[in-house]
Protein backbone atom coordinates (compact mmCIF):
# COMPACT_ATOMS: atom_id res chain seq x y z
CA UNK A 1 0.00 0.00 0.00
CA UNK A 2 1.23 3.49 -0.77
CA UNK A 3 0.57 7.08 0.13
CA UNK A 4 1.47 9.49 -2.66
CA UNK A 5 1.78 13.17 -1.85
CA UNK A 6 1.68 15.73 -4.64
CA UNK A 7 2.94 19.04 -3.28
CA UNK A 8 2.55 22.21 -5.29
CA UNK A 9 5.71 23.80 -6.66
CA UNK A 10 6.31 27.39 -7.68
CA UNK A 11 4.50 26.47 -10.92
CA UNK A 12 1.14 26.09 -9.16
CA UNK A 13 -0.34 28.84 -11.35
CA UNK A 14 -0.12 26.47 -14.35
CA UNK A 15 -2.49 23.98 -12.68
CA UNK A 16 -5.74 25.15 -14.34
CA UNK A 17 -4.43 24.49 -17.85
CA UNK A 18 -3.55 20.87 -16.94
CA UNK A 19 -6.48 20.15 -14.58
CA UNK A 20 -8.50 18.14 -17.14
CA UNK A 21 -5.57 15.83 -17.83
CA UNK A 22 -4.84 15.49 -14.12
CA UNK A 23 -8.48 14.60 -13.42
CA UNK A 24 -8.42 12.04 -16.25
CA UNK A 25 -5.28 10.53 -14.71
CA UNK A 26 -7.04 10.27 -11.33
CA UNK A 27 -10.13 8.74 -12.96
CA UNK A 28 -7.98 6.04 -14.61
CA UNK A 29 -6.39 5.25 -11.24
CA UNK A 30 -9.82 4.55 -9.77
CA UNK A 31 -11.04 2.65 -12.83
CA UNK A 32 -7.93 0.44 -12.70
CA UNK A 33 -8.63 -0.35 -9.03
CA UNK A 34 -5.33 1.22 -7.92
CA UNK A 35 -6.52 4.39 -6.19
CA UNK A 36 -8.63 4.02 -3.05
CA UNK A 37 -8.79 7.67 -2.03
CA UNK A 38 -7.69 11.06 -3.28
CA UNK A 39 -7.91 14.37 -1.50
CA UNK A 40 -6.39 17.75 -0.91
CA UNK A 41 -3.51 18.52 1.42
CA UNK A 42 -4.58 21.46 3.55
CA UNK A 43 -4.28 24.36 3.36
CA UNK A 44 -3.98 24.25 -0.45
CA UNK A 45 -0.63 22.46 -0.37
CA UNK A 46 -1.44 19.90 -3.08
CA UNK A 47 -2.99 16.45 -2.98
CA UNK A 48 -2.64 12.94 -1.64
CA UNK A 49 -3.52 9.50 -2.94
CA UNK A 50 -3.93 6.16 -1.20
CA UNK A 51 -2.96 3.41 -3.66
CA UNK A 52 -2.80 -0.38 -3.52
CA UNK A 53 -2.57 -3.48 -5.73
CA UNK A 54 0.45 -2.14 -7.62
CA UNK A 55 4.21 -2.54 -7.36
CA UNK A 56 6.45 0.37 -6.45
CA UNK A 57 7.99 0.48 -9.92
CA UNK A 58 4.56 0.46 -11.57
CA UNK A 59 3.38 3.23 -9.26
CA UNK A 60 6.52 5.26 -10.00
CA UNK A 61 5.70 5.04 -13.72
CA UNK A 62 2.03 5.86 -13.15
CA UNK A 63 2.89 8.95 -11.09
CA UNK A 64 5.23 10.19 -13.83
CA UNK A 65 2.24 10.04 -16.22
CA UNK A 66 0.31 12.60 -14.17
CA UNK A 67 0.34 15.86 -16.17
CA UNK A 68 0.85 17.81 -12.94
CA UNK A 69 4.04 15.84 -12.27
CA UNK A 70 5.19 15.93 -15.90
CA UNK A 71 4.75 19.71 -16.05
CA UNK A 72 6.44 20.37 -12.70
CA UNK A 73 3.25 21.71 -11.10
CA UNK A 74 3.68 19.29 -8.20
CA UNK A 75 6.50 17.22 -6.79
CA UNK A 76 5.58 13.65 -5.89
CA UNK A 77 6.68 11.62 -2.89
CA UNK A 78 5.71 7.98 -2.51
CA UNK A 79 5.63 6.34 0.91
CA UNK A 80 5.24 2.57 1.07
CA UNK A 81 3.32 1.05 3.98
CA UNK A 82 3.34 -2.64 4.91
CA UNK A 83 -0.03 -2.97 6.66
CA UNK A 84 0.24 -4.82 9.95
CA UNK A 85 -2.93 -4.22 11.91
CA UNK A 86 -6.11 -2.89 10.32
CA UNK A 87 -9.69 -2.27 11.25
CA UNK A 88 -11.82 -5.09 9.85
CA UNK A 89 -13.29 -2.68 7.29
CA UNK A 90 -9.81 -2.32 5.79
CA UNK A 91 -8.75 -5.97 6.02
CA UNK A 92 -8.54 -6.15 2.23
CA UNK A 93 -5.43 -3.96 2.39
CA UNK A 94 -3.47 -6.78 4.01
CA UNK A 95 -4.17 -9.19 1.15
Amino acid sequence: MFIVTLRFSDSKAKAPQFMEGHNDWIRRGFEDGIFLLTGGLQPSLGGAILAHRISRSELDARVLDDPFVAEGIVSAEILEIAPGRTDERLAFLKA
